[in-house]
């Protein structure tokens, strides 16, 4: 058993409070092993953020080498090189720091790995220098631990061990042990910015002041020494375990195991590398291959890319992919950490649909079980959510993010890669769910307002068209399936009326055009139920900007262009083309890589002008990813997409990542600093962005949207007759619609519509038609003749009473 030394416990708890670090990663990575409960990230020359026992749930803020020779000089792993990160391997996540001191005849090479059977980081360090120089040197690793997620309430130990003396730490039934191939000469625990040996080393150049074998209850560091004695590589790991509060058994047992087999070693024996390499080399027998011409960099992006999204896939709830092992604006984060580290079904199934585009079937098959597991009993999905299925406390009804799965499960099922898995049950639930909580979604894909929003209609059609399409497969729910279609060409014929202005004032010429959202809700966020649908009157309030209210018909983002993708709209239509124009005109950025575009107009959600970190309010920056849905709708419209595809690969840079934003402002001497055309402080790599390049890629090589639905195309892109339904419901209390159309009620409890055509002079009773997808209705039908108003009101049967209140819908 280990003895955890208590006697010179450190002063000054609970130290400095807690940040985490960059988002802008440089790589990351994990063992593709299932044993393998760990995920490392690089930011700025270090190790960062290291996930362990699953993709969301960060256990340390960051781990570095300090470099002294005792006397003269001191060197920060973050500040006092040049670095690179590179990767050991194309067709694998193990990352090569190599770093170049800055002053100093010396350089470091490190490579950073998971150990491929256990949830230990290894970090091989090579040193370069002249023998002489070497011996001058102490070299000290510094790490952070912030298990559990968290900055407080962390302890920390000098640990004696048969193995010799090993760094732990614990929260809760967390621990954490650090170690090397070659021992300590010696160590220290303190609280951050109190008596941490990083501050110690800079004072003193050696760890010589603030000695201290324990810290508890609070933001710690751990600092040990390596005993080099005349090496110039070592070894250095840290392992993790959980299970008891008492003992770091656990951790220590997979460290010591960890350090007994080779880092490294001839191609005929065992070491963590070749294994590593090999695992990752294996899940390339199926990859798709890019045509010659669908890739400017010899298809590194997209193979990389593939890398990234197979790396945010949890072990543990297998098929969970969240959407960036990052936090952005880590710096200014504290404990609660606001990270991408979580499942959004919407960028979770953008993943998977980019994975089946390169070949991988298991993964995305995983995905959609996951989903439908984790979907909610009412069918819909939570916005956002841990991977054991738990959501965050404010939790908001966003459609898209029920329609995207329902179109996973229609491209597996094209695909033929559904194997045994029934995804009818899912898909029937999540439609459901959309017609129940819609037509109008209380936030859009960019998670902040209500209204009627045109990416959010599209994927919102496409995915009724898609569910149709299995209800359809069961005679039984024929009816259901024409349900379906029906409320899918009622969104359809809205289109243009909920998301079109025609007195934009954005583009001198082009008052006609598609906005990014109709807002339904007044300032304060209620729900309006009778307000009126009219773009061209409607104001919209800008959260991220402080409230700032802006006519809805002068707020426009490229949304639109999702109608083309899945086959709602046709490319070049003219409405479009003007819309483009509009949007180019607002939100196009010209940066060194390319063309890049912002979100919408008075966007917030952005790095301050002044380099300042998003603090809820911010500044707008251009997004990568939407370069790629411009390209999708290029190719759609039969034009030339190689200046995108360029764009994307240089926007990804030397690292292979993409950001969620890049920096369109002069140069910023922040910390850290911030360059024209490079990415700033939000997540970094998106899965998002690495999918939407795969797609397009996949796009090229096929010379067709991959994501199109046929089926959607099929029927909205032939000529087709408009709707003659209008959608009554609690949350769309419709106040008038024109004579001749039906007037379709539906909800999610039987009942009995007790209504009159003409102000109770006549009086009907319609019993609600059942749906299999857990939606009742019932239709008022009207004619020329029907002289109005509409007028009815709801016997419950369940509850068995009457709502008590009468309706009345105008006719015009």
């Amino acid at each position: 058993m280990a003895l955890l030394l208590q006697t010179n416990p450190a002063p000054g708890g609970p130290g400095a409070s807690p940040t985490w670090e960059r988002a802008d990663k440089d790589g990351l990575g994990t063992a593709l092993s299932g044993s393998s409960l760990l995920w490392y990230t690089i930011a700025g020359g270090i190790v960062t953020e290291v996930y362990y026992p699953d993709v969301d749930t960060p256990q340390i803020r960051d781990l570095q080498l300090l470099v002294t020779d005792g006397s003269t000089f001191f060197h920060d792993g973050t500040r006092n090189y040049n670095s690179t990160c590179e990767l050991i391997d194309p067709d694998a996540l193990a990352l090569r720091l190599t770093k170049t001191a800055i002053g100093q005849p010396y350089s470091l090479t490190q490579d950073v790995i998971s150990e491929p059977g256990s949830s230990v980081l290894l970090v091989r360090t090579q040193i370069a220098c002249d023998p002489a120089f070497l011996q001058k040197l102490h070299v000290y690793a510094l790490v952070a631990p912030h298990l559990e997620g968290h900055g407080q309430g962390n302890s920390g130990y000098v640990a004696k061990t048969a193995k010799g003396v090993r760094l732990v730490a614990h929260r809760g039934d967390t621990w954490m042990a650090m170690g090397t191939d070659c021992g300590y000469r010696s160590t220290g625990c303190g609280f951050v910015g109190v008596n941490d040996g990083w501050q110690d080393i800079v004072a003193n150049r050696r760890l010589q002041t603030w000695i201290f074998d324990s810290a508890e209850n609070g933001n710690i560091a751990l600092t040990g020494e390596i005993d080099l004695n005349g090496r110039s590589e070592f070894v250095l790991a840290v392992a993790f375990g959980q299970g008891d509060a008492d003992t770091p058994n656990s951790a220590l047992v997979a460290l010591a195991e960890a350090l007994s087999y080779p880092f490294d070693a001839p191609a005929n024996q065992y070491s963590h590398l070749s294994t590593f390499l090999s695992q990752w080399k294996g899940s390339t027998a199926t990859r798709f291959v890019p045509k010659p011409n669908a890739t400017f960099d010899n298809a590194r992006l997209f193979n990389q890319s593939r890398n990234v999204l197979l790396t945010h896939e949890d072990k543990t709830y297998s098929g969970a992919l969240v959407a960036s092992l990052s936090i952005p604006w880590g710096e200014s984060q504290g404990d609660s950490d606001g990270g991408y580290h979580l499942v959004w079904p919407r960028d979770m199934s953008q993943s998977a649909t980019a994975l089946l585009a390169t070949g991988e079937v298991d993964v995305p098959l995983r995905g959609l079980a996951y989903l439908a597991a984790s979907q909610s009993p009412d069918g819909s999905f939570h916005q956002k959510f841990f991977i054991d299925g738990q959501p965050l406390p404010f939790d908001a009804q966003q459609l898209d993010e029920y329609s995207f799965p329902i179109m996973l499960a229609y491209r597996l099922s094209a695909a033929g890669a559904l194997e045994l898995f029934d995804p009818r049950p899912m898909v029937l639930a999540a439609a459901g769910a959309l017609i129940a909580d819609g037509p109008m979604t209380q936030q859009e894909r960019w998670e902040e307002n209500e209204g009627y929003s045109p990416s959010t209609l599209a994927a919102n059609i496409a995915a009724l068209v898609c569910a149709a399409h299995f209800t359809s497969q069961q005679p039984q729910d024929q009816p259901t399936a024409q349900f379906l279609l029906e409320y899918a060409d009622f969104l359809e014929s809205h289109l243009e009326t909920w998301t079109v202005t025609t007195q934009g004032t954005l583009l001198a010429g082009i008052p006609r055009h598609y906005i990014r959202m109709l807002p339904t809700s007044v300032k304060g966020g209620n729900r309006n139920p009778t307000a009126p649908e009219d773009p061209d009157t409607a104001m919209f309030v800008i959260a991220n900007r402080g409230g700032l209210t802006v006519p809805a018909k002068n707020v426009v983002d490229p949304g639109f262009l999702e109608l083309v993708r899945y086959g709602i709209r046709a490319a070049g239509d003219p409405l479009i083309e003007d819309s483009l124009k509009v949007v180019d005109f607002s939100l196009k950025k010209d940066l060194p890589g390319g063309s890049c575009w912002r979100r919408y107009t008075n966007d917030g959600y952005g790095q301050q002008d002044d380099g300042g970190p998003f603090t809820g309010i911010g500044v707008g920056r251009p997004w990568p990813l939407l370069a790629g849905e411009r390209a999708h709708y290029e190719l759609a419209a039969g034009r030339d997409v190689s200046g995108f595809l360029k764009s994307m690969e240089a926007f990804a840079g030397t690292r292979g990542l993409l950001a969620e934003q890049l920096w369109d402002g002069p140069d910023q001497p922040s910390s850290p600093p911030l360059f024209f055309g490079k990415p700033i402080g939000s997540a970094m790599p998106l899965a998002w962005a690495h999918a939407e390049y795969i797609r397009l890629v996949r796009s090229v090589s096929d010379n067709k949207v991959f994501d199109r639905i046929d089926i959607v195309a099929d029927r909205y892109l032939q000529p087709h007759a408009p709707s003659d339904l209008e959608i009554w419901n609690f949350d769309r209390q419709i106040q008038a619609i024109p004579r001749g159309k039906r007037l379709r009620i539906p909800l999610v409890n039987a009942f009995r519509l007790h209504w009159s055509p003409d102000g109770w002079n006549i009086v009907n009773d319609t019993v609600a038609a059942e749906t299999a997808i857990g939606i009742y209705y019932a239709d008022i039908p009207t004619d020329a003749a029907t002289p109005g108003p509409l007028t009815f009101t709801f016997f419950w049967i369940s509850a068995g009473h009457w709502e008590g209140t009468n309706f009345q819908v105008r006719l015009t």
